[in-house]
């Protein structure tokens, strides 16, 4: 006999329907599995079978056919355990049909008959949905990731035999679970910017990043804040919309890092890569393409301290992503594209040691410090919107210090009202199209959302001559200087605002 489970596969982070089809007939007994699989997959004949026979199931001898389809697209994983176990169990009449037309199946079966956790369930479980399934049955150790999508009912099993006894019933009885409910505050922390002493600079910097998404690099000495600063620039900015959370959380899914404990991502990611990082863990690889450190900052902070200290090909894997948003991984029989929209935040000293141009304290010659710096690349460097110096801290300042208490202009409060406020500034300007800050504004439409008036041109145009700025130097500043224009408040881009912008292009 003939049945058909439905189920669903991984391509890098984008799921598609997998049919499992099972065919149970007379024959010299065996079980086949064929569709363009992996050894994981392939190997699932083996757990399904002594899954069974420990669930008190015993197979009688008949040839077992197999195929996954689409067979053009290469399987893996171990989702695919129990909707093979089902579709079997249906063609030998152990399972009735009613329950299974509607129903998408996944998860990993154990030799004892458990059904254990699988990565990607939730864009497997989304991609279900918008096509159009009813239900979804999941290991119930990813009930939670999984009952954030809404228009779909979740069934939640933890062994073979619930599975069976769920779609052998008149109506489907979802086992008690609690409902999921998303804690926003679960990795809320107290990093405030009234702990830094001083600053400024950095700290209106990294407001006009945070307001308009723009890249930033902080330059300066040890032991400056300059850390500090990128770790508290995820609290000031917006918080991640519904759409945005279930997307940035699918890729962590397909990772491996949601759990029952943190099942949804509600805050914007940060990710904060060792300098001795690969450019495979970066930008994601294996054999089967899997997300990199790049796609896991997706809608966050990727903060690259002593950025000049990765290795050149780390720096040089940014330049696809920093311009279109994705990474492309190119295997022998696929091609995985993982979204990275991120914000770069980068760290580096002025020289290897880290004091220059204090010559008291600094012994390197010049030609180190060139070479140190030759590792920012000019192509790199070029598609960083705002560089700016964080400065030796006065020492009075320091000992006048008053905790986080004091009265200080750029608070971690005043500061994310002041993005919300920008931040609600481009989504009225934006609305009806596919850009959402200003950081993201096309070269064909820069004229329309950046206008200058005639002072303003002829003064960007001498700054761009006695600068040798590049086009995407040009469009970069205009970026950066309506993002200042939102701040103050200012319909139109003045000479002042671009006046700021360009300093943070020659610090």
């Amino acid at each position: 006999m003939y049945s058909i489970i439905h189920s669903g596969g991984l391509d890098g982070i984008r799921s598609y329907q997998a049919d499992v089809e099972v065919d149970v007939g007379k024959g010299l007994p065996g079980f086949y599995m064929v569709g363009k699989l992996s050894g994981e997959v392939r190997e699932a004949k083996e757990r399904v079978k002594v899954s069974m026979k420990n669930s008190g199931i015993y197979l009688p001898p008949v040839q077992i056919t197999v195929n996954i389809s689409p067979a053009s697209i290469s399987k893996n994983g171990t989702a695919f355990d129990l909707p093979i176990a089902i579709g079997i169990l249906n063609s030998l009449d152990m399972i009735p049909q009613k329950h299974l037309d509607n129903t998408c199946i996944i998860g990993e079966l154990s030799l004892d008959g458990n059904v254990r956790q699988v990565n990607g369930v939730l864009p497997i479980v989304l991609a279900a949905r918008d096509a159009g399934f009813l239900r979804c049955i999941v290991p119930g150790a990813n009930r939670s990731e999984a009952s954030f999508v809404e228009g779909i009912d979740i069934y939640p099993v933890n062994t073979l035999l619930e599975t069976i006894d769920l779609l052998s019933g008149d109506e489907l009885t979802p086992s008690l679970y609690e409902d999921a409910v998303i804690d926003k505050e679960q990795e809320k922390d107290n990093l405030l910017f009234e702990d830094i002493v001083g600053q400024e600079a950095c700290k209106r910097a990294a407001l006009i990043a945070a307001s308009g998404f723009h890249h930033l690099l902080i330059i300066g000495p040890p032991g400056t804040g300059k850390t500090m600063i990128a770790k508290r620039i995820p609290y000031i900015m917006p918080p991640l919309t519904v759409d945005e959370s279930l997307e940035v959380s699918s890729i962590y899914s397909v990772a491996g890092l949601l759990s029952e404990e943190k099942p949804i991502i509600t805050m914007r990611p940060f990710r904060s890569p060792h300098h001795t990082a690969t450019m495979q863990t970066l930008a994601g690889g294996g054999r089967f393409a899997r997300p990199g450190i790049i796609s896991l900052a997706h809608r966050g902070v990727l903060f690259m301290d002593e950025f000049p200290e990765f290795s050149r090909e780390c720096i040089e894997v940014l330049r696809e992503p920093l311009e279109e948003k994705r990474i492309h991984i190119a295997r022998v029989n696929s091609m995985s594209t993982f979204p990275a929209d991120f914000m770069l935040v980068a760290a580096a000293n002025p020289c290897p040691c880290g004091y220059f141009p204090n010559r008291n304290k600094c012994n390197c010659s010049l030609p180190q410090i060139n070479h140190y710096r030759s590792k920012m690349t000019g192509p790199t460097k070029d598609r960083i919107d705002i560089t700016v110096t964080a400065d030796k801290t006065d020492p009075d300042r320091l000992i006048d210090y008053k905790g986080a208490g004091a009265d200080y202009v750029y608070t971690t409060e005043a500061m994310r009202n002041t993005v919300l406020r920008v931040r609600a500034v481009q989504s009225r300007r934006f609305m009806g199209t596919d850009i959402s800050y200003n950081s993201e504004i096309p070269p064909s439409l820069i004229n329309r959302y950046c206008k200058l008036g005639k002072k303003e041109i002829e003064f960007i145009k001498e700054a761009m001559n006695a600068m040798d700025f590049s086009a995407r130097a040009y469009h970069k500043i205009l970026k950066v200087a309506r993002t200042i224009a939102d701040i103050e408040e200012c319909d139109t881009i003045s000479i002042d605002h671009l006046s700021e912008a360009i300093c943070y292009r020659g610090a």
